[in-house]
């Protein structure tokens, strides 16, 4: 018997969630989204995914109000990140550690830290000096430049960077 891929059914908050974010690719989406990126073409290029499947996910998001479609510099169209999908970063954020902790190297590492005074953030995203874990617009990426970054068009962070704050092209 095929297993079913839907949580629909589940009466548990995380099944109901994952109904909504736990698609492949989704979460990178909304990662990049937290990160800066805002066009449709530089989301497609830094995650590598098909347009077909990018289209699919970010009108899904859409429909669950988690992110916006807004106007761009010219005819371009961009997306942010609603209040809704702004709730979404203490999961991404635990993500994040949790995987600069088990998967990369420390040289390979991201740094998050609060802007309001610059120190590191916890692994619950919790900063020490200031006892708060600061929403997602006070939090600064800084990730080292990757020697595949080299070769991806589109806009990059380069040192620290504002989490929500779109990049410059």
């Amino acid at each position: 018997m095929a297993l079913g891929t839907g949580y629909r059914n589940q009466d548990c908050p995380t099944a109901r969630s994952l109904e909504v974010v736990g698609e492949r690719w989704t979460l990178l989406i909304i990662c990049n989204l937290f990160y800066g990126l805002r066009r449709y073409t530089d989301i497609r290029t830094r995650i590598g995914v098909s347009p077909a499947i990018l289209t699919q996910r970010l009108n899904r998001l859409v429909e669950e109000d988690i992110v916006a479609r807004v106007p761009g510099i010219g005819a371009h169209e961009e997306y942010e990140l609603t209040p809704k999908g702004e709730k979404l970063w203490p999961a991404l954020s635990g993500l994040v550690q949790w995987g600069n902790e088990y998967y990369l190297e420390p040289e390979s590492r991201q740094l998050l830290t609060h802007h309001q005074c610059g120190d590191a953030l916890d692994n619950a995203g919790y900063c020490a000096r200031c006892r708060v874990v600061p929403p997602p617009r006070d939090v600064v990426r800084t990730r080292p430049e990757s020697p595949a970054d080299a070769d991806l068009p589109g806009p990059r962070a380069r040192g620290p960077h504002r989490l929500l704050e779109p990049l410059k092209r």
